[in-house]
């Protein structure tokens, strides 16, 4: 198998950069460092950066110990994490409004569920294929969703979630609704017909859709330079499709594309491609060791880690990250061992609904919108930061610290 070696594709010489706080003098795009946009207002509080930065936290822990467990053979299947791609799930989610849906995170977008309010403890107990509300011990950690939540689970033939994001972003706007429509894609997802589709109808309908594309490089093994010619966000153009180019590792930049979609989105502009770049740090799965990657190229993105990057920024607000992770890796263990704790579900209910038997449920209206400008929204953050609804486990991880100051957010993957 062929070593990967490249970087990234060139970026087209009209790409947006990259609207980073964290590194103006990144070179991850080769087309140059990203602008200074340090007079811009992004709209972000103390209390909400510390808020990301303590998601982006916790997704890496809650995958972290899903591995610790695979490996001591606790998780049955095998394990996918997204470890150096937490930026662009959690940055995305944190600029939805409480009544926007996402269709739907991907095995690498955990921080999605968390920014959205999903329990942490019922997510073990899915890991583990316990008894839970969010599969009821069907699945493993790959198709999972939160219907009362907006979040519709993800199927593995991608991208064909688009296609779902898309009618849903149809509904809303023959509705006169308010809402957008979220849903995530991996680079290789670009080279089957079904994201020509979407991409074609979402254009010519100026649908209010979101299309995050997670360029990790890698398409299981198969680099972008064996996949395309012309990266995703250039082509969006020859669809009508609004597209961004974006360092996929910097959280604010993600919270930044992801808001002015919505913005468009809401405002009768149509849909828009977000392409951030970044890189997936492990193989597909544990199972994957992932040595078809070149060393050189795995360093070159480790110095680009998204929590340690961040973790610079909320430094500087007074935050004590040391305490922050302690925190978390607290909390997930007590819902860990909790998950443990759980029985599995009764063999007699497997075929249980396997078929709908009367009305479906509706898809809920949406999750937890901790951003502070959704402050006073059903399910919006409170004045201080503090998520409005959902479980006191997330609740708290939006919480200021006293810090911060509250008051200043398959193989296609």
């Amino acid at each position: 198998m062929a070593i990967v070696t490249s970087p990234a594709q060139p970026a087209p010489a009209d790409a947006k950069p990259s609207h980073s706080q964290i590194d103006r003098t990144s070179d991850l795009l080769p087309g140059g460092p990203s602008e200074d946009r340090s007079s811009v207002p992004v709209g972000l509080t103390s209390g909400d950066r510390t808020a990301l930065y303590r998601f982006l936290v916790l997704m890496r822990t809650i995958e972290e110990r899903g591995v610790t467990l695979y490996k001591q053979g606790k998780l049955p299947g095998s394990f996918y994490d997204g470890r150096g791609q937490e930026a662009i799930s959690v940055g995305a989610a944190f600029a939805l409004g409480p009544d926007d849906v996402i269709s739907s995170p991907l095995i690498r977008d955990l921080g999605a569920h968390l920014v959205r309010g999903t329990d942490i403890t019922e997510l073990f107990r899915h890991y583990l294929g316990r008894q839970n509300v969010l599969s009821h011990g069907r699945e493993g950690n790959m198709h999972f969703g939160d219907h009362q939540r907006g979040i519709v689970a993800p199927v593995s033939m991608l991208p064909d979630m688009m296609v779902v994001a898309l009618g849903l972003a149809m509904a809303f706007r023959m509705r006169g609704e308010q809402r957008v429509a979220l849903s995530f894609f991996g680079e290789g997802a670009t080279s089957r017909g079904d994201w020509h589709e979407a991409m074609n109808w979402a254009g010519l309908r100026r649908e209010p859709v979101i299309y995050v594309c997670e360029n990790n490089q890698l398409a299981y093994s198969t680099p972008s330079s064996r996949q395309f010619a012309v990266r995703p966000s250039e082509r969006a153009k020859g669809y009508g499709v609004a597209a961004e180019l974006i360092d996929g590792n910097d959280v604010e930049a993600v919270h930044a594309a992801v808001h002015r979609a919505r913005e468009r989105a809401l405002s009768g502009g149509g849909a828009t491609l977000i392409e951030a770049e970044t890189m997936r740090m492990n193989g597909h799965g544990s199972h994957d060791d992932a040595s078809y990657v070149a060393p050189e190229l795995r360093a070159y993105w480790e110095a680009r880690d998204p929590l340690d990057r961040y973790a610079a920024v909320v430094r500087e607000l007074g935050v004590d990250v040391d305490a922050v992770r302690a925190e978390v890796s607290a909390r997930v263990d007590a819902a860990a061992e909790a998950a443990l704790a759980t029985p599995l579900p009764d063999p007699e209910t497997a075929a249980t609904g396997v078929f709908c038997d009367g009305d479906p449920t509706e898809l809920g209206r949406g999750g937890d919108a901790p951003w502070s400008r959704f402050a006073g929204w059903a399910g919006g953050a409170g004045a201080d930061g503090a998520v409005g609804t959902g479980t006191a486990d997330e609740a708290a991880l939006a919480e200021p610290d006293g810090r911060g100051g509250a008051n200043d957010a398959e193989a296609t993957r």
